[in-house]
């Protein structure tokens, strides 16, 4: 609040948002063998209460929220294929992803191929965050985590796919439009652009006062939103919501 939005866009946000699906590259896309409808699913959903979720990072004034997208991910994942609950190095894709740009921006997808040429990634003990890039200190012994693919679970803005899949296999990487979020002070946002330029995960789904509204985990401290958590109305794709929705696969 006590910036510009031209500040907190260049501190907090990613500039030039780019993705395979923007460029026009080919891209994997998860599949599930049978979609759950939203009828069937539960009001109320959130993978927190299964104890695969870390708890809230603060990215600081770096525009790393890509990388903290990522490895939040990676974490979740890593925990429901029952290796356990660890906090991985998003410092590490901040230094080490060349396809990326560090604070200056990046992209889950890449970041995913990324772990997958290193080897995996190392822990937030042995290579912890500092708020801005460095050179790469990336130890294959300490490797925490890996991953063997990624895809695409969204198309076509699909919402109830992206739920029925949340619902079935964890909680996805989600890349939306945040450039209102700075004067975020709680309730469910309805109404929001849709220019994608800030990634981050989604654990639920709930219902505000009578709105059913995703639930949405930031990288922006705990003193922000709900501790670090706020709500987006579900459908009508807002704030991009289901445009960039991905996994990695463990």
């Amino acid at each position: 609040m006590d910036v510009s939005p031209e500040e907190f866009k260049l501190t907090h946000l990613i500039t030039n948002f780019t993705s395979p699906k923007i460029r026009g590259e080919k891209y994997p896309v998860l599949k599930q063998e049978k979609q759950i409808s939203p009828s069937s699913l539960p009001a109320s959903f959130d993978w927190r209460n299964a104890g695969v979720v870390t708890g809230v990072y603060n990215q600081g004034q770096c525009g790393s929220c890509w990388a903290f997208s990522t490895t939040e991910n990676i974490e979740s994942m890593w925990a429901r294929a029952g290796h356990g609950l660890d906090n991985l190095s998003m410092q590490e894709l901040v230094d080490c992803d060349t396809v990326d740009h560090g604070c200056g921006g990046g992209n889950p997808p890449y970041a995913y191929q990324y772990i997958i040429q290193a080897g995996g990634s190392d822990s937030y003990q042995s290579y912890p965050y500092a708020g801005y890039q460095e050179s790469c200190q990336f130890n294959p012994s300490n490797v925490e985590a890996r991953i063997s693919s990624w895809g695409y679970i969204s198309q076509n803005d699909n919402e109830g796919y992206m739920q029925s899949w949340t619902y079935s296999n964890g909680p996805p990487s989600i890349c939306v439009d945040a450039s209102t979020w700075q004067y975020y002070g709680g309730g469910v946002i309805q109404n929001c652009p849709t220019q994608l330029d800030h990634c981050v995960q989604l654990t639920g789904w709930t219902n505000v006062n009578g709105v059913n509204a995703w639930i949405v985990r930031n990288s922006w401290g705990t003193g922000w939103g709900y501790a670090g958590y706020l709500y987006v109305a579900m459908g009508g794709n807002v704030c991009g919501i289901g445009e960039e929705c991905t996994s990695s696969v463990i």
